[in-house]
């Protein structure tokens, strides 16, 4: 008999984890923390564990994900798209060698497949005859909905696969991650703050929005990649091992993820998620774990599955990626295109294993929807590349004694009166020789988006300026190994190395001067678009709005902006003494 007590516990969390479910799944728009829908999704499992007369058919546990958007044909999937099981902690995978063991009836060593658990999107695509059919969401483990058309745009899917078709099953049906790399992600955002939209919480729900756009013209913008990591039928290929098959889907013309790991145990399998842990920072994607699968096919066909996860795979999920601390005070950033961004300082607190003291609070429109306040406890998390950002206030932590951000009314540097142009969410200074603004377009100049001078990050450019040897971009190209040299910080051996890093850059490509200038709406892509449309500087600089809207993937913002850039005189003349210190293109277009 179960008590009243538990049966009540039992439904207050299926509608709980069942909510959570559908505003991350389909809404794409989560309220929770991971770890504290992980938590609660946990606690359900280990009730109905201990009371299995608890399960009911509209249970979390019954399912894998939430159900298919409306708006998108429905596809039925040939095998379940299952879910994972999740663990927390290395001493758990022990526990879940133990449950192999045992359902094996054997004590002979297994060997496994460790792979980075990618923050992404599952898909499954479909090929025939070796051509990319249909594509696919996970939706509920059943159905999921066609995005075919969408996936089309994903460069690393392949639309064709390589190799004999003589040799290639008839109908292959694999299944992979679709994601944004950090920096692809940070910049989306960034776009979407600009344009006044709410932002993604995290890569994942930036991949699933990304791929439910019904424009499939849209969805190109987005910079999606992929990765695959297993198929529906493993009868299907000409496999015995997981191991195997990523080999023979990488010679068929996939992404595999290079930090898969063939373990032969237990220990390698744990040294191998410290590894993760310690060098997922260092990736370009983000990972929120590591997924374990037993490596021969014919073990896992003997272990099976349950009725929303195989037996013969895990997920040992990272520490929290969010945490809960307190606004000290705001300060107000200006960017290199005058946009004034809100930071908070913050009480100190770990976040995945670093400290967080400083979190963006985007603009002036995100600060009123989360209506947040200096004194607020809140919750943030990491994104991406850029700072950590604020999710939301914890309401029900506040005492009064909170107090209103007030956002400025003229540059918090240079004094010019702030201005918000109509339409658009952000507040800008558009004093153009704004001290910010300038030091900023530097930083982007000489950094990895701009033209990548090893030995000019943003710490030595910062000090180049506050010195006055750097005031704008031609500067950089003037810089002698004798002024650098007498720099505090700096040595004979790195002046020569940044001397020599700035001569390298001089011989460098159209698209990457562009992109490099930081002209607002101007990124790599729109950048080598006008590279490959105009094959000149002075073409590009001498184009028209209609000759620039006139090219595909450039719109009536980018296509203002380059003509407002290239018709100011100072601009003239700063390439004009780009070009007399040396700097010359070596692409060739026709």
């Amino acid at each position: 008999m179960v008590p009243d007590a538990i049966r009540e516990q039992a439904r207050e969390l299926r509608e709980q984890v069942n909510f959570h479910n559908h505003r991350y799944y389909v809404l794409d728009d989560p309220v929770l923390a991971d770890v504290d829908y992980d938590q609660l999704f946990r606690k359900l499992l280990e009730l109905e564990k201990e009371y299995p007369e608890l399960v009911t058919p509209d249970s979390p546990s019954q399912r894998v994900g939430g159900e298919p958007l409306a708006r998108f044909e429905e596809v039925a999937h040939l095998h379940p798209m299952l879910s994972l099981d999740n663990v927390f902690a290395t001493e758990e995978l022990a526990e879940f060698e133990e449950k192999l063991h045992r359902y094996l009836k054997s004590s002979v060593p297994i060997t496994y497949i460790a792979e980075p658990k990618v923050d992404g999107l599952a898909v499954e695509l479909v090929y025939e005859q070796g051509m990319f059919m249909t594509g696919s969401t996970r939706g509920d483990g059943l159905v999921g909905e066609n995005i075919t058309p969408q996936l089309q745009t994903v460069r690393d899917i392949p639309l064709k696969l390589q190799g004999d078709m003589d040799l290639l099953p008839d109908q292959l049906v694999v299944r992979g991650e679709v994601f944004l790399e950090r920096s692809g992600f940070a910049e989306l955002n960034r776009q979407r703050a600009e344009a006044g939209e709410a932002l993604f919480a995290n890569p994942r729900n930036a991949a699933a929005g990304s791929l439910r756009q019904l424009d499939p013209k849209v969805t190109a913008t987005r910079p999606l990649r992929f990765f695959v990591y297993g198929t529906a039928d493993s009868g299907a290929v000409p496999c015995r091992r997981q191991s195997e098959l990523l080999s023979w889907l990488a010679g068929i013309g996939f992404s595999i993820n290079p930090h898969v790991k063939l373990c032969s145990g237990l220990v390698d399998i744990q040294a191998h998620y410290v590894h993760l842990q310690k060098v997922r920072d260092e990736l370009v994607y983000e990972i929120d774990g590591m997924v374990v699968k037993v490596d021969e096919f014919f073990l896992q066909q003997r272990l099976g599955n349950t009725t929303r996860a195989p037996r013969w795979a895990v997920a040992c999920k990272f520490p929290a990626v969010q945490a809960a601390t307190t606004i000290e005070s705001v300060e107000f950033q200006v960017g290199r295109t005058g946009a004034v961004t809100p930071v908070a300082r913050l009480k100190p607190v770990h976040v995945e294993g670093v400290v967080v003291q400083r979190a963006t609070l985007h603009n002036q429109d995100e600060l009123e929807r989360k209506d947040l306040r200096i004194g607020d406890t809140v919750l943030v998390q990491r994104a991406g590349d850029v700072i950590p950002e604020v999710v939301k206030p914890i309401v029900e932590n506040r005492t009064g004694g909170e107090v209103a951000i007030v956002f400025p009314k003229t540059c918090p540097v240079c004094g010019h009166p702030l201005v918000r142009p109509k339409g658009e969410a952000v507040t800008r200074c558009v004093n153009s020789h704004c001290p910010a603004q300038r030091l900023q377009n530097l930083i982007h100049f000489a950094g990895k988006s701009g033209m990548d001078i090893e030995g000019l990050g943003k710490k030595n450019m910062e000090h180049l300026v506050a010195e006055g040897l750097v005031a704008d971009i031609p500067d950089i190209f003037r810089l002698r190994k004798e002024d650098l040299a007498r720099l505090d910080g700096w040595g004979e051996k790195s002046a020569e190395n940044a001397v020599a890093a700035i001569e390298k850059v001089k011989r460098t490509t159209l698209a990457r001067l562009l992109g490099a200038l930081g002209i607002r709406y101007v990124g790599e892509v729109t950048a080598a678009l006008l590279a490959q449309h105009f094959g000149d500087l002075e073409a590009v600089m001498r184009a028209t709005k209609n000759e620039l809207l006139a090219i595909e993937g450039i719109g009536e913002q980018a296509a203002s902006s380059l003509v407002d850039y290239f018709s100011d005189a100072s601009t003239g003349a700063m390439i004009t003494q780009l070009f007399a210190e040396g700097l010359e293109f070596f692409d060739v277009y026709f």
